[in-house]
């Protein structure tokens, strides 16, 4: 064999590596068995000389190639914009750090405000046609920032926020929603769609209604809803297989604590059975 050979078998090799990274992790995956299957079929027709099935399939074939560009058209976009980015070396890897503990903090946050919210935590199935969907961020994780964009107030306080990793990906995201016959029918369009995307991918939903602060998590279209913070965040470090560690919640602001701070020494609250934190 000589050298010429071993640098052609080593150059398709490496295409063919590339090529199933590019699909690994996306929608694209499952599609690709489906193609793979019928051109096993096309081999064997041609083998078993199978005339009817191989003139069907070669008639058909021209046509399966402009449909894949067309099913494939926002994995091919990617691949040429993550091959131009390496071949710049403008593409920064990004860090493997866990931040999921700050989704149990926004979720408290969310839960004793009322301020509905919709986190989606993608796992091996990749969620760029949601991600494309919704206004693109890529920012890091953090308290802070989920608290911003669910803000009633804020501009993307509507949608879902898409998180890989430890990063942000997205924000005001549309989602699928769940046409499941046997979910309430009292039940929202923010519940409806956090199962809907459980139901098409892998990815884990973290639901908070607007209505009365419950916490869900959506899982492979299963629903658990009324979870407490710790069991969120146990529900979380089971199903990503990572620790998260205890957080300390932050202790609500009351006005009546306010008011209290600013009232003059020797002031005693005639009221003293209220308990901060527990509406009366």
């Amino acid at each position: 064999m000589s050298m010429t050979n071993v640098i052609d078998i080593l150059l398709v090799a490496f295409v063919i590596y590339q090529f199933l990274m590019l699909v690994r992790g996306t929608r694209a995956a499952p599609m690709l068995v489906g193609v793979a299957a019928v051109a096993l079929g096309f081999y064997l027709a041609r083998i078993g000389e199978l005339t009817t099935l191989s003139w069907l399939i070669s008639t058909l074939l021209p046509y399966v190639v402009f449909a894949l560009i067309v099913v494939f058209q926002s994995e091919l976009r990617h691949a040429l914009a993550n091959l131009g980015s390496r071949l710049t070396l403008s593409r920064a890897r990004s860090s493997e750090s866990d931040a999921y503990d700050d989704i149990v903090l926004a979720a408290n946050l969310f839960s004793q405000n009322q301020t509905g919210a919709l986190i989606v935590i993608e796992r091996e199935i990749g969620l760029r046609t949601y991600i494309e969907s919704g206004v693109p961020l890529d920012a890091r994780l953090s308290y802070d920032l989920l608290a911003t964009i669910f803000r009633p107030s804020a501009p993307l306080h509507d949608g879902a926020v898409i998180v890989q990793k430890d990063r942000i990906a997205a924000a005001a995201c549309f989602l699928p929603l769940s046409m499941n016959p046997v979910l309430s029918t009292q039940m929202g369009t923010r519940h409806r769609a956090g199962i809907g995307i459980t139901e098409e991918t892998d990815a884990i939903a973290v639901i908070v209604s607007e209505e009365t602060g419950a916490i869900s998590l959506a899982v492979a279209g299963n629903f658990e809803r009324d979870l407490t913070v710790e069991q969120l965040r146990e529900r979380l470090s089971t199903l990503l297989r990572r620790y998260v560690p205890p957080t300390t919640l932050p202790t609500p602001i009351v006005e009546e604590e306010a008011a209290e701070a600013e009232r003059p020494a020797g002031y005693r609250n005639p009221d003293q059975s209220y308990t901060p934190g527990v509406d009366r």
